[in-house]
């Protein structure tokens, strides 16, 4: 599966309930497994040690073409606490196979950004933005990899809290917004600028980085490249 080396293990699954408080319709009937989570992998012993003793952790996602109830099957949404530093934890995707949209929005709830990318591209995630990923296709399977630091857990309580992300993508091609936020900044559509060799943390393959402590620094220490992080998402 996916060009991976080697035999699995079992993903972890994030079904029907586990998802309905952050869908656009949370009476939806459909029910079943979404999306599956293939995380801490290494193709060898050497790879994983590597990869724990700098603190990061390889992943792989696998999202099959699905709307539920209108609305395009997507992940649950989470923010990123901060490292020592104080600043927020970021974090970089590979688009393995199919599309994917990233829809980003900020802390503040001051901006919002839906990133558009296909197979091959590399998306990073910069500091203060919690993100939901989107599987827009209405009959091919997304398969993404990402590499985060372990240092933190993973923050779900504002999207639970407000039953979703800011919008919600419907396959109709619009965009819906949830009435529980108090405030709907535009969305703002961005292609994957992030490509191999647009900006300097933008490198992929991405298991191609293991090993490479100079390459992945950006997501322990992400204070150290705050600049490169300004560039993300301009227009």
């Amino acid at each position: 599966m996916f060009g991976w080396e080697g035999e699995l293990p079992q993903p972890a699954v994030r079904t029907t309930e586990d998802m309905r408080s952050v869908l656009a319709d949370p009476s939806c009937e459909y029910s079943g497994p979404l999306y599956y989570m293939y995380r801490d992998l290494a193709k060898s012993d050497a790879d994983w040690n590597w990869l724990h003793y700098h603190h990061l952790r390889y992943d792989v996602t696998v999202i099959p073409s699905r709307t539920l109830c209108g609305e395009w099957v997507k992940t649950k949404g989470h923010y990123h606490p901060k490292n020592p530093a104080g600043v927020g934890y970021p974090e970089i995707y590979e688009v393995i196979e199919g599309q994917a949209h990233y829809l980003l929005q900020s802390r503040a709830l001051d901006d919002v950004v839906m990133v558009s990318a296909n197979a091959g591209d590399v998306v990073i995630i910069p500091p203060g933005y919690g993100h939901i990923t989107i599987n827009p296709s209405p009959d091919g399977t997304l398969t993404m990899a990402n590499i985060v630091s372990t240092a933190f857990e993973s923050e779900y309580k504002d999207y639970e809290k407000y039953l979703g992300g800011i919008y919600y993508e419907m396959s109709s091609g619009t965009v819906q917004k949830n009435s529980r936020y108090p405030v709907f900044p535009p969305v703002r559509y961005l292609g994957a600028s992030c490509r191999m060799g647009t900006h300097r943390l933008c490198k992929a393959p991405l298991y191609d980085l293991v090993g490479n402590e100079d390459a992945l620094l950006f997501l322990n220490n992400p204070e150290k490249f705050l600049t490169v992080f300004s560039l993300l998402l301009k227009d």
